[in-house]
């Protein structure tokens, strides 16, 4: 309706609010109802209304639906505003009715009320109509209920992808054969909304506890980054560790693979401290922390909105774990050896900041982690992979181009998944 001038008439239902009211209460929704950097550009709820000024558009409302009902008259009031300094208020009306989401039947009546007044040039009153269900099979216009089942050579969106990415890959053949690796690694940056190390300031740390275990201590951190994220950290010290350090990172944040006899008990087996951290999103920093996925949901769809892959977010909170982990209480010209651990998804995050800043790891080692995102693309199904995929990323690089960043021998890849 906003962007298709043949739409004379309008009446969106069940939906429209302000990101504002919509990000304070249930958060970012559903992929379609995203486009992404739509926040950073400027373009909120309202404006799908103002665009179509001066044409008649109704705002179809259920007092108790998850689409925050304050915000939706504040979305009536910006339109209407606009649709006033037009010469033409009447054309833009809101409807609210007791309910919950969907078009009740006074809804349902008012919106036909709406249309013949705008298309047929009768205003006149609408009853409410008793609408009787109808069989199921009755509803459907093929003989499946799916077009993809019931017609041939049909394919679905991720066929579609799988195609495009095989179009993809020739691309970024001739751009990576075109460009220096650091020239690349711009690119990679720009695409990601990650800061050069010379426009990022250290972390600050503080301590806020220690706990006590029989052969060893958990000191427990704060990291707060100049971009303005907390990072809820932990560091694990053996007796008398070497000054080499691991920084760790796990789907579960701080607390991943932290269990008795568990990998990082073997680092520290081995004189080594072990630093742990939240990124952006996990353990303490999750919206919902009950489902890890639901929290990388939300957070993905919001950093997409602003532009922002969460992948990005979460590859400067990296970095600057490893510039704590490099740089405490030492002089900037002399760090410690930082080796950098990523498990599942976290691994992903590891490895952008390997590529993007090699210098400063002495090596890599990658756990569970997919080794490449087309054949996820070329899955019937993708799933499990939103949080660190990166919007037109594939125009540019693949997780293995990531690799021929790092010092090959610095990184080792254990149990990568082909998924």
């Amino acid at each position: 309706m906003a962007l298709d001038d043949r739409v004379a008439c309008a009446a969106p239902a069940c939906y429209l609010t302000t990101f504002r009211r919509l990000i304070e209460t249930i958060g970012p929704q559903d992929a379609e109802q995203n486009i992404f950097g739509q926040l950073e550009f400027g373009m909120d709820h309202p404006d799908y209304v103002i665009m179509r000024a001066p044409r008649p558009t109704l705002i179809s409302l259920t007092t108790d639906d998850f689409f925050d009902i304050r915000g939706s008259w504040e979305n009536f009031r910006q339109a209407k505003r606009i649709y006033g300094r037009l010469g033409r208020p009447e054309c833009v009306d809101l409807v609210e009715i007791e309910g919950k989401h969907g078009v009740q039947p006074q809804n349902l009546a008012t919106i036909t009320h709406w249309m013949k007044r705008w298309l047929l040039g009768r205003d006149e009153h609408v009853t409410i109509a008793e609408l009787a269900t109808r069989p199921a099979a009755e509803l459907l216009c093929t003989k499946s209920g799916q077009v993809l089942t019931s017609l041939p050579n049909e394919r679905s969106v991720f066929d579609l992808n799988a195609v495009y990415e095989q179009q993809l890959t020739q691309q970024r053949t001739e751009l990576w054969k075109e460009h220096s690796q650091d020239e690349m690694r711009t690119k990679i940056r720009q695409l990601l909304r990650v800061r050069e190390p010379s426009e990022v300031k250290p972390p600050n740390a503080r301590d806020i506890g220690r706990l006590k275990r029989d052969s060893y201590h958990i000191d427990k951190i704060v990291l707060e980054t100049d971009a303005g994220a907390t990072l809820a950290g932990l560091t694990l010290h053996p007796p008398g560790p070497s000054d080499a350090a691991y920084l760790y990172l796990h789907d579960d944040g701080k607390i991943g693979d932290i269990e008795a006899g568990g990998p990082i008990t073997q680092l520290m087996d081995d004189g080594h401290v072990v630093i742990t951290v939240d990124l952006r999103g996990q353990g303490e920093t999750a919206s919902d922390k009950r489902d890890p996925l639901l929290t990388d949901w939300k957070s993905y769809y919001l950093a997409y909105l602003l532009g922002k892959p969460l992948l990005g977010l979460r590859v400067e909170d990296a970095l600057a774990a490893a510039d704590f982990v490099a740089y405490y209480e030492k002089d900037r010209d002399d760090p410690r050896e930082v080796h950098l651990v990523g498990v599942g998804q976290a691994g992903i995050v590891a490895l952008h900041a390997a590529a993007l800043q090699p210098e400063l790891f002495t090596s890599v080692t990658l756990r569970d982690v997919p080794k490449d995102w087309p054949s996820i693309v070329r899955q019937t199904v993708p799933s499990g992979n939103l949080a660190n995929s990166v919007h037109g990323a594939l125009a540019v690089y693949d997780l293995t181009d990531l690799v021929r960043l790092i010092d090959r021998e610095k990184i080792r890849f254990e149990h990568t998944k082909d998924n």
